[in-house]
């Protein structure tokens, strides 16, 4: 028997444990790559119910994770000390992101700002043999990373850190993320390696959608509440790609003529080109380029998902509330990348083992 084989899952699968799991994308990802997840960390109710309605094979605790040790998660998920194979997070972003910013470089103070320094507390304490971080590329920038990289260097990690853009790995949407990867047992990794994929359209996927099921339909066949001004506005912006510059003056809301404001408000996506970047206000156009191409209407629920590559089977509860779903989706790592990313270091993992 070689030595890691114990690091194993009774299944033969290397395992992982899911910090900051929200609604379930990166564990999405994760199985999808081949890995067993035992244990996720999500502290919002709506998300946490999300994310076990589709993982139902994984133990969720809905905590706030400051009050989660690592000998409890190694319990939960039924692993021993050191055989864990990897912690995967996406801790909250919201202080690091430029339109917080304001295009500033200092973050915006937000408690969950800290929750990055609680990723590297639980991944000295459970000591996985790898280990994965994803965030806005803002984070590059604060003490706390720094902080993060000294620390997890200093308990033998070797560390590789890149911001990447998801476009470039077949998610169908111009999204730029800091990515971090780092292991204790073999050699430092390398983000350049990571297998790259054709790039993909707002046509490929959301023009014809694959068959919806009956009970995911009602997030795609909803009513809009619009005013009549707001849909009169939407009827005349451009097809494909046309943006709220060309509205006559009578459309036009003040800010807007003054040039205030985020431009691509009111924008429509172009079919063949990447979407923008899928946020919690997707569903709202007033809050980005989420016109659909060629109707007179927002990108739906339904096709969001898509845009962040969510399979069109993933459960998304209507109860929950529209905007609630948006911004789970708009939240979540891609999980066609997460698995991309995944992939890289089970084989990074595998290669350093005893022949």
């Amino acid at each position: 028997m070689k030595p890691s084989s114990m690091m194993r899952t009774d299944t033969g699968k290397m395992s992982a444990v899911d910090l900051f799991s929200g609604c379930g994308a990166l564990s999405l990802g994760l199985e999808r790559a081949g890995y067993s997840v035992r244990a996720a960390v999500e502290i919002n109710a709506k998300c946490a119910k999300t994310y076990a309605r589709n993982h139902p094979d994984t133990v969720v605790l809905e905590r706030d994770i400051r009050t989660v040790e690592g000998a409890e998660l190694l319990a939960v998920a039924g692993i021993g000390p050191g055989e864990l194979d990897l912690v995967a997070g996406c801790p909250p972003c919201q202080g690091f992101s430029r339109i917080r910013r304001r295009n500033k470089k200092k973050a915006v103070a937000d408690d969950r700002n800290d929750l990055v320094s609680e990723f590297g507390r639980l991944v000295l304490e459970l000591r996985p043999r790898a280990l994965m971080l994803e965030n806005v590329p803002g984070l590059e920038a604060d003490r706390r990373f720094k902080k993060l990289l000294f620390r997890l260097r200093g308990a033998g990690y070797r560390i590789d850190w890149r911001i990447l853009r998801m476009e470039e790995f077949g998610i169908p949407q111009r999204r730029r993320r800091l990515v971090m990867i780092g292991s204790r047992v073999a050699n430092k990794p390398d983000l350049s390696q990571l297998a790259k994929k054709h790039a993909r359209t707002v046509r490929d996927t959301i023009e014809s959608l694959p068959r919806i099921p009956q009970a995911l339909r009602v997030l795609h066949n909803y009513m809009h509440s619009r005013t009549e001004a707001v849909k009169n506005r939407i009827r005349h912006v451009p097809h494909d790609g046309g943006s709220r510059a060309t509205l006559p003056k009578r459309l036009k809301l003040k800010c807007h003529s003054a040039n205030i404001g985020f431009r691509d408000v009111y924008g429509r996506m172009a079919w063949d080109e990447s979407a923008p970047t899928i946020t919690g206000g997707c569903i709202n156009p007033s809050k980005g380029r989420f016109l659909h191409p060629v109707k007179n209407r927002a990108i739906t629920l339904i096709e969001a998902a898509r845009l962040q590559s969510f399979p069109i089977w993933y459960k998304f509860d209507v109860s929950d509330g529209r905007y609630r779903i948006a911004e789970m989706i708009g939240e979540a790592l891609p999980p066609r990348f997460a698995a991309t990313a995944a992939r890289y270091i089970a084989q990074h993992l595998i290669a350093s083992e005893p022949s």
